[in-house]
């Protein structure tokens, strides 16, 4: 972990009104702690306080319950080489980005460190003992929208 790395954003109004943490309004935020603060995880979920209380999630396919929290990695890759972060944590927020407008507006983004006990059928990662990070302010999915949408390529999220 680096030092001198930025400090996590002040804390604000808990979009669940339960869970206060920072709140990240920007990609670049969202780059600067992926980048400084050790390997983070995406979740979409109604909260952090739900989730501590129900620490399994369920396969949407078959029902079964799985042994943990399914999250996504934002840890970027080797491979990435010196590609920007940025460009990273976008496509990670827009591979999922469909699940809010699926569940209703019901969830939402926040990023977690947590213990890797599985993988769950889509290869995702599941977790125990989590720390929730911080939200993710709804106006950076955007962010990470506009910024797929400058790519060449097309990209549509994940459905699965």
């Amino acid at each position: 972990m680096d030092e001198t790395a930025p400090v996590p954003p002040e804390r604000r109004t808990a979009p669940d009104g339960v869970t206060e943490l920072p709140t990240v309004s920007s990609l670049a935020e969202l780059g600067d702690l992926v980048e400084h603060h050790g390997p983070l995880y995406i979740r979409w979920s109604r909260s952090p306080a739900d989730d501590e209380r129900d620490t399994h999630s369920a396969d949407h396919l078959t029902g079964i319950t799985m042994p943990g929290l399914s999250a996504n990695p934002l840890q970027v890759e080797k491979w990435w080489g010196d590609r920007p972060v940025r460009l990273w944590v976008a496509r990670r927020l827009y591979d999922y980005c469909h699940l809010r407008e699926e569940r209703d507006g019901d969830v939402r983004p926040w990023t977690l460190r947590g213990r890797e006990v599985a993988r769950g059928p889509d290869n995702e990662p599941l977790l125990r003992d989590i720390e929730p990070v911080c939200w993710i302010d709804l106006a950076v999915i955007e962010e990470a929208q506009e910024e797929v949408a400058r790519q060449r390529r097309p990209w549509g999220p994940m459905r699965r």
